[in-house]
């Protein structure tokens, strides 16, 4: 089977999302010299995009997509942008993308404020063209989202995740916006609110499957795009680790919680680590778990008619669980 690419994904939408490059950097448009000079930097240091995609062929699958999915892709993308901005400064993280972040060649007062333009350029792009509907599923993504962040950072302090709490963080921090960007392609062409809650929950479990495979990167190489090892060292129990730990006996699971509390950047400490997690069946599980939530979303896709859009987004799944960074 051929590798899937992001180009070959694009083939139904190509023209809209050329189109939505002009629309995406004519929304940040502003007068002010420096925000400017950002709003360049960010243009430039663009992403793969894949939410605006995903805006644009759920509003394919739906219907037949109209400027109104324009501006829903616009706000989508300005709300991820914010969103990654306000991260780093959070995170204090010195890149973003393989480039410096905001904070670290602007510093954090004038990365907030970066972050606070673009989320109210979003809404009133939204308020400005009527579009409630719309903006009511992007506040939906920023409420849950920040929750999310919220019940992490409670859960971290006392290490007491078990795998509900989990999918109940990943549901809320990653997934939410993902499905965000299904509904609000859905709900730019048509007014039915079962269709919609469709395309969200599809949204939903390929945001779940991403943020999963995202977590087994850990437990990669050096050409996954992202340091193995990572979310060990910010102390992030993530699903293979949170299985490992299920699988262990007390004593096991005790010392092991110990070595990461008081994890040092230690390779011998990471590779003690990470031949547990194998060892106790975390890595297998989690790509067991991505395989069924991906399930899911063809399960819910496939109850829509065939189309150029619907076999994009097919491949889209794939693509997000089959990604190597």
């Amino acid at each position: 089977m051929s590798k899937i690419t992001l180009e070959q994904i694009k083939v139904p939408i190509r023209v809209e999302m050329e189109n939505f490059e002009r629309k995406f950097r004519d929304s940040m448009r502003t007068k002010v010299s420096l925000l400017d000079r950002i709003m360049t930097y960010i243009v430039k240091r663009k992403g793969k995009q894949i939410r605006p995609m995903l805006v644009f062929l759920s509003a394919g699958v739906c219907g037949e997509i109209t400027e109104k999915t324009y501006r829903g892709a616009v706000l989508v993308e300005l709300l991820h942008t914010a969103t990654l901005i306000h991260d780093d400064v959070v995170d204090d993280s010195a890149e973003r993308r393989g480039f410096f972040s905001i904070n670290a060649l602007w510093k954090n007062k004038i990365a907030v404020l970066v972050g606070d333009y673009l989320l109210s350029r979003g809404l009133l792009l939204a308020v400005d063209n009527g579009d409630y509907p719309l903006l009511q599923v992007s506040s939906n993504a920023v409420k849950t989202m920040s929750e999310g962040e919220l019940l992490q950072l409670e859960k971290a302090r006392r290490m007491n995740f078990n795998e509900d709490v989990y999918f109940d963080i990943i549901r809320m921090k990653t997934a939410s916006l993902i499905a965000s960007c299904c509904a609000m392609g859905a709900r730019s062409v048509l007014d039915n609110d079962d269709m919609v809650e469709k395309m969200r929950l599809f949204g939903e479990y390929v945001g779940i499957a991403f943020q999963i495979k995202d977590d087994l990167f850990d437990y990669g190489n050096d050409d996954t795009g992202k340091p193995s090892g990572s979310d060990i060292k910010e102390k992030k129990l993530t699903l293979p680790l949170i299985h490992a730990l299920g699988n262990a006996d007390k004593s096991e699971r005790k010392r092991i919680i110990k070595l990461i509390k008081n994890y040092k950047d230690d390779n011998k400490e990471l590779k003690m680590l990470f031949d547990f997690v194998k060892i106790n069946g975390g890595i297998g599980y989690s790509e067991k778990m991505m395989a069924q939530y991906q399930g899911k979303a063809f399960d819910i896709l496939r109850t829509f008619p065939e189309s150029v859009y619907r076999k994009s987004l097919e491949d889209l799944v794939v693509y997000t669980t089959s990604r190597r960074s």
